[in-house]
């Protein structure tokens, strides 16, 4: 069964992976470490969670080929703008201790972005980065600024659960032939009910999973790129054992049903929401 996706330029990312948002940096290289040793190949960090440089070290002391493992980090608000995201890319580079970054995105829709991406196509161009693509940019909002750059972002990272499905936006990433990414996986923001749904959990019950573990696979069968956080290692075990089941077509249209916030828990265009993100991260 195959766990990898290819981005519109070729480059082949895992469906499943490790995210590090809210681990704290000096507990970071060791749940990374953990789940390097548990298997996970696709680690997501960025800027804004202050853990690069945990993520680097467990990469670099875990003894596993660069190539065999794919980084994605993010450029914060603050370093918008082509000279200072250009000057942010080489940061994460140091702090990553790699010479290369898999994925490289812009990690909210605000500030000079349009700046930002002209220092991450450069970047691209040079082999600093194989692969670029944007975060939680909404349906609007990614389709113009797909239509005015260069490059169209590969993948495009956006909340994501059986509760949380993003399926007005799903026809323009298409257009764009842009991936989807999925933070929150097992809920976050509003979406705690995942592990704990009802139809998700007698479904698993079939394959011997869990709810959380067929939310996962709904999500990678369907191509989306999960990255659930744990800083426990058997959970991450778990979240990482599933493609060894396949979902039916009935049982995911039944999980299809389960949508309640269609764009997500969090409202990006609120006001009150982009000044937080401005004052908090720009």
């Amino acid at each position: 069964m195959k766990n990898t996706i290819t981005l519109s330029n070729g480059v082949e990312m895992p469906l499943l992976g490790y995210g590090v948002f809210k681990v704290a940096p000096q507990e970071c290289e060791r749940c990374v470490s953990d789940a390097l040793n548990v298997g996970y190949r696709l680690i997501d960090t960025a800027q804004a969670y202050f853990n690069e440089e945990g993520v680097g070290n467990a990469i670099s002391k875990s003894g596993i080929p660069r190539q065999d493992i794919f980084l994605v980090t993010k450029v914060r608000i603050s370093n918008a703008g082509e000279q200072k995201a250009a000057a942010s890319i080489d940061e994460s580079l140091r702090k990553l201790k790699t010479d290369y970054i898999d994925l490289l995105l812009i990690h909210q829709a605000y500030g000079d972005v349009f700046g930002s991406w002209r220092a991450m196509e450069k970047a691209c161009r040079e082999g600093k980065v194989r692969a670029i693509g944007v975060s939680n940019f909404q349906a609007g909002r990614f389709f113009d600024f797909a239509h005015y750059v260069d490059i169209k972002p590969m993948v495009n990272q956006l909340q994501c659960n059986p509760l949380v499905q993003q399926q007005g936006i799903g026809p323009v990433l298409a257009e764009h032939d842009t991936r989807m990414m999925a933070w929150g996986p097992l809920g976050g923001e509003g979406a705690e009910g995942v592990v704990k749904n009802e139809l998700l959990a007698s479904i698993g019950e079939g394959y011997g999973k869990t709810a959380a573990q067929v939310a996962l696979r709904w999500l990678t069968q369907r191509g989306i790129v999960a990255i659930p956080k744990s800083t426990h290692v058997e959970r991450m075990r778990q979240n990482l054992d599933i493609f060894d089941f396949t979902l039916s077509e009935e049982e995911m249209r039944k999980i299809s049903t389960l949508n309640q916030h269609d764009a997500g828990t969090v409202n990006f265009s609120d006001p009150q929401f982009v000044k937080y993100l401005i004052e908090t991260y720009g």
